[in-house]
């Protein structure tokens, strides 16, 4: 169980969430639904007790598993097999290790005292279920969609996305009774999305979840939270039942609110009206005064409409030449089977390619080669003349602590202050945000601010690696028929079928064969697959 009492965030110096109090109990499936930047990361972040409050006090009984958005939080493990890591979900990595060790000290010193130790260790890693825990680890791994060849490797070989599924992994194999999930399905496939919505469906611990994912709200969810202007209001059902009954409560507040400032009108203009006549008039208008200040005091607020579309609009690109970028036999490897070998292509002017394969096949790897990121194992690239390449990295590598958000594009555009700050405006990064270290933005605003770095530098070529994970619909859209209107050249990588149909590549290219073909609307079915 999870419970929360009088508790506030504060991210930026801003209030995302003032004195709001909630249980989530075991069975309790909770979905926390809100605006890009309503700060639903931030919250998850202060219940799994990563930052702090601002205020109140959180209460976590029982073992808690947390999946944040970034997939570089394995950084640090590099090393480790990907099974071994999902078995650290338990200590079992440990005991294993230590029983190994106990092991072979048994060998060399056959006493009984040695023996006694070793057999303690393997009791332990048996109660554990250690000697079933690698068929379980390796089914979860599967289920979520890591190719089971995978699961052996380094997890600092994997990509991002093969690395989230990892950690989820590891989460889910953990046996937690509390589970916060940040954006869950992000990098997963139609399979391995509707295996992970049945878990949930199944899971008998308390579960929060943030999504923009409406299958999985309405598939494994029973309840929702909405979090918006520091508020949080419950919803009892799926988010389709609470999209419903969100919409008529906004009608309903805004006719209230409506009412409310009439009579507080009313009441004032009357009070006006006394305030210069007699004596007692002036005292009844000082009375009318206090009853104005009551009612503005407990006025309800007219609901923010927040999910307008935003006017996206990426700049005319500069001229290049006929081939904007080539590639002749590229391979890639990271000290194993190729992940890809003998691909090239050629995109031209205005060209857009769309690349295409299963997680693990070097989508991401083949981006980060053709900028320069990555070095490949054989072969070449080119640029052509005149070429600006920008790149979107899914896991926001060009955003780093420690810089505001709009130093973030004063390093890319000499434009004055005012057209920047109106740059960030046109993705929904208004106000003070613009002063926000970038680094306590949440997913969907680093997204937003990754996507106004690409306009500030002015690029003829855009390599798009996800970029709508993260983004709310109303984003989402507006991105799309941006990046649809825009007359550049793209390699694009995306599970979005929708984004997919909007952008309509000219060709495809299959990773790892490295097949290049004419783009057909037959092929959006394997987009989210691939």
């Amino acid at each position: 169980m999870i419970s929360a009492r009088n508790l506030s965030v504060e991210v930026g110096g801003r209030l995302t969430l003032e004195a709001a109090s909630f249980t989530i109990r075991a069975g309790d499936k909770v979905g926390l639904v809100g605006r890009n930047g309503a700060g639903k990361t931030s919250l998850l972040r202060v219940l799994g007790g990563v930052g702090p409050p601002a205020a109140g006090v959180v209460d976590v009984h029982g073992r808690l598993g947390f999946l944040t958005q970034d997939p570089r939080q394995l950084a640090g493990i590099d090393a480790a097999t990907s099974l071994a890591h999902v078995m650290s979900g338990r200590g079992l990595d440990e005991l294993a290790e230590r029983m190994e060790k106990l092991r072979l000290a048994l060998e060399e010193d056959p006493t009984e005292r040695a023996a006694a130790r070793y057999g303690r260790a393997e009791e332990a890693f048996s109660n554990a279920g250690g000697y079933a825990a690698e068929s379980e680890a390796r089914a979860l791994l599967a289920g979520l969609g890591l190719d089971p060849s995978r699961a052996d490797l380094p997890v600092g070989v994997l990509s991002g996305g093969e690395r989230r599924r990892v950690e989820l992994a590891r989460i889910l194999f953990g046996g937690s009774d509390v589970l916060l999930l940040d954006e869950p399905t992000n990098h997963l496939d139609v399979d391995a999305k509707t295996w992970l919505i049945n878990f949930l469906a199944s899971y008998r611990g308390a579960l929060l979840v943030v999504s923009h994912d409406i299958e999985l709200l309405d598939e494994a969810i029973t309840r929702v939270l909405h979090l918006d202007e520091g508020t949080l209001v419950e919803y009892k059902g799926t988010y389709s039942q609470y999209r419903d009954a969100r919409a008529r409560d906004e009608v309903r507040l805004a006719k209230l609110a409506q009412r409310q400032q009439a009579e507080i009108k009313r009441l004032s203009d009357l009070a006006e009206s006394m305030r210069h006549q007699t004596a007692k008039r002036a005292r009844i208008a000082k009375s009318l005064d206090k009853r104005v200040d009551r009612l503005q005091s407990a006025a309800a607020e007219a609901p923010t409409r927040r999910d307008r579309a935003y006017r996206v609009r990426f700049p005319e690109p500069p001229r290049p030449g006929r081939v904007v970028v080539g590639a002749d036999d590229l391979s890639q490897a990271y000290g194993g089977p190729p992940v890809f070998e003998g691909v090239s292509f050629a995109v031209e002017r205005g060209e857009r390619l769309l690349v295409m394969g299963l997680n693990g096949a070097g989508k991401t790897s083949l981006l980060r080669i053709l900028t320069g990121r990555a070095t490949p194992a054989a072969g070449s690239y080119r640029w052509g003349l005149g070429v600006s390449a920008g790149y979107y990295a899914q896991e926001h590598e060009g955003i780093r602590s420690g810089a505001t958000v709009l130093d973030h594009l004063r390093e890319l555009s000499s434009a004055p202050v005012t057209e920047l700050r109106g740059l960030l405006g046109m993705f929904g990064l208004v106000g003070e945000i613009a002063f926000q270290d970038a680094g306590t933005l949440s997913g969907g605003e680093k997204t937003k601010l990754a996507l106004a770095q690409l306009v500030a530098g002015r690029h003829n070529l855009l390599l798009l690696d996800e970029p709508t994970n993260n983004l709310d619909p109303p984003s989402r859209e507006a991105v799309g028929r941006a990046l649809s209107a825009w007359p550049g050249a793209m390699v694009l990588v995306s599970h979005d079928v929708g984004f997919v149909a909007e952008l309509a590549p000219d060709r495809v290219l299959l990773l790892p064969d490295g097949t290049l073909d004419a783009w057909s609307d037959d092929l959006l079915e394997l987009v989210a697959m691939a």
